[in-house]
């Protein structure tokens, strides 16, 4: 609840702090006396755009403190604590306003953003006049009146959190099928890639190594051919060997008679024979010691052939081939197992979309009946507030499923007989909307409220049995919350628990708004001249006496 207000340099407010008392409080004082003042101070305390016109003349800067006692459960706390505040003992709203325009904003001595006071304002405060912000009257708020009404605020949470679940399951999917539909077009090709470097199994180094064993290879391919052309040059028909052969033979046969002059030249013949013979042998053995085969050479060079024609063709190094190929085969194999992601995300979607029907059709049925019983119970509030003859009603029209359920719930009312009815925003004036609205909130005391109600002038222009009928009721609300009354109406005023009179005041040149607290005669004598008006009488007293006494 609002326990303290504290105003400096606000319009016509030079100073003045308030105590509000825990149930039913009215605010009275004649036309132009600055009640509305309060309120637009208390509202720039709970977020409302900062003016510097607010600033009171001749003064620099102006502020408001707004403090609130709010019990441990009060979500006013869930909205500090999600803001990093800690809890204390209540919450103190501080606003300060420039002469600029240029304004600041605290909660319990820590700077806060405007977000978070109108938060705030939203959770502790709710102003109903004929001209305020109607906001209550929109589709979603309808509707979650009506569950407040049912108790159906928890079974709604449900419902929300099934359908998070399910949008995020089909989200999942679709992300899913998504990748799936490209990963399909690219699964033959990476089939075969995957068949085709697993035959051809690359290595890590193998281009390195195959390289060098054919450079190797190379060399010892020639010196082969080197000294095979060595020994065709010994072995060949160009050879000398049979030559020298031949004429050492021919020697041999002429050698009687002239060995002095042959002998030495057979001995050379001879020696060359044999080193010729030695060199042949040499030559042999050179040529069985090469490790050169020519099928090996083959089988490198296509080996090379193979490997490199696959890196060009995925467009890659040899030596990144076999991770390509492992990651060819991870990337088919999340493929394969993606094809069984997707029916088990299916299902999961199916039971998702199942779960939340049930629930939105329980929470459907729920409603319809709590909204049933809050149109009998609005009903049953009417004709002392003068609408005897009003009808009211909730309408309710299914709608596409959301977060919310799959109902669509709007308040229709019928102000008079043979008139079409029509939503309450459109149909009902603005006297009619604020009965309306406080038949509402009579039967939601403990529901759906904010712990402060404040009613701007609602009772005006209704006369003194409505005007008793609508006190009653604010009487009755300030049993569970507490309620703060702008009035006109000494009916009203006679029902409250706690009186503020608001008076305009001058100091020389100086004019100033004053709030303070009556009671006993003073009391009296304010509703005795809300009764009378400017000249109060001995009837008029009287009368007050029996409206207070009633």
């Amino acid at each position: 609840m609002l326990s303290h207000l504290a105003v400096k340099n606000i319009v016509l407010i030079d100073a003045l702090e308030l105590t509000f008392g825990p149930s039913f409080t009215v605010l009275t004082g004649e036309t132009g006396a600055g009640k509305s003042i309060l309120l637009d101070a208390l509202a720039l305390a709970l977020g409302a755009k900062a003016d510097g016109k607010l600033v009171r003349t001749g003064c620099d800067e102006g502020s408001v403190i707004a403090t609130f006692e709010a019990p441990p459960s009060h979500p006013a706390w869930s909205a500090l604590a999600e803001a990093g505040w800690d809890a204390d003992d209540a919450i103190i709203i501080r606003r300060q306003v420039q002469r600029d325009g240029r304004a600041k904003a605290f909660v319990n001595d820590q700077p806060a953003s405007l977000s978070l006071l109108r938060t705030l304002g939203t959770l502790l405060v709710e102003v109903h006049g004929q001209h305020a912000d109607r906001t209550l009257a929109s589709a979603a708020a309808q509707r979650g009146l009506v569950d407040a009404y049912g108790g159906l605020v928890g079974e709604v949470e449900h419902v929300r959190t099934l359908w998070a679940t399910l949008k995020d399951a089909e989200r999942e999917l679709a992300a899913l099928e998504a990748k799936m539909a490209a990963a399909r077009e690219e699964a033959d090709f990476l089939r075969a890639a995957v068949a085709e470097l697993t035959d051809l199994d690359p290595e890590p180094g193998e281009e390195e190594r195959l390289s060098e064993g054919r450079q190797t290879m190379a060399a010892a391919e020639k010196v082969a051919g080197d000294l095979n052309e060595a020994a065709s040059s010994l072995e060949g028909p160009k050879s000398p060997i049979p030559s020298l052969a031949g004429v050492l033979r021919k020697l041999e046969r002429k050698r009687d008679g002239a060995e002095e002059q042959l002998n030495p030249v057979m001995d050379a013949l001879a020696n060359a024979l044999d080193v010729l013979e030695d060199v042949r042998s040499t030559i042999a053995a050179a040529q069985r010691s090469l490790d050169y085969d020519p099928g090996a050479m083959e089988t490198v060079e296509e080996r090379l052939f193979s490997l490199r024609a696959a890196a060009r063709k995925y467009k890659t190094t040899v030596d990144a081939l076999p991770d390509l190929a492992v990651r060819m085969a991870d990337e088919l194999a999340d493929i394969d197992a993606s094809e069984d992601r997707l029916g088990t995300l299916a299902a999961t979607v199916t039971a998702a979309e199942r779960a939340y029907s049930d629930a939105a059709k329980n929470l459907s049925e729920h409603r319809i009946a709590a909204a049933d019983a809050l149109a009998t119970a609005v009903m049953a509030e009417l004709p002392p507030l003068k609408l005897e003859k009003a009808i009211f009603s909730v309408r309710h029209d299914a709608t596409a499923p959301g977060p919310d359920g799959i109902d669509q719930l709007a308040f229709w009312v019928q102000t008079n007989p043979g008139s079409p009815p029509g939503p309450i925003t459109k149909v009902a004036s603005g006297g009619e909307f604020s009965r309306f609205l406080l038949a509402l909130k009579v039967c939601l005391a403990d529901r759906g409220s904010a712990s402060t109600l404040i009613f701007d002038e609602i009772d005006t222009g209704v006369g003194g049995a409505v005007s008793q009928a609508i006190g009653q009721r604010m009487a009755r609300l300030a049993a569970t919350v507490q309620v703060l009354s702008i009035t006109h109406a000494p009916q009203v005023a006679a029902l409250a628990d706690g009186h503020l009179l608001i008076a305009k005041g001058s100091v020389g040149a100086t004019t100033s708004t004053d709030v303070r607290t009556i009671a006993g005669e003073n009391r009296r004598e304010e509703i005795a001249r809300m009764l009378a008006g400017a000249v109060i009488t001995d009837e008029a007293r009287a009368a007050a006496d029996r409206l207070i006494d009633a």
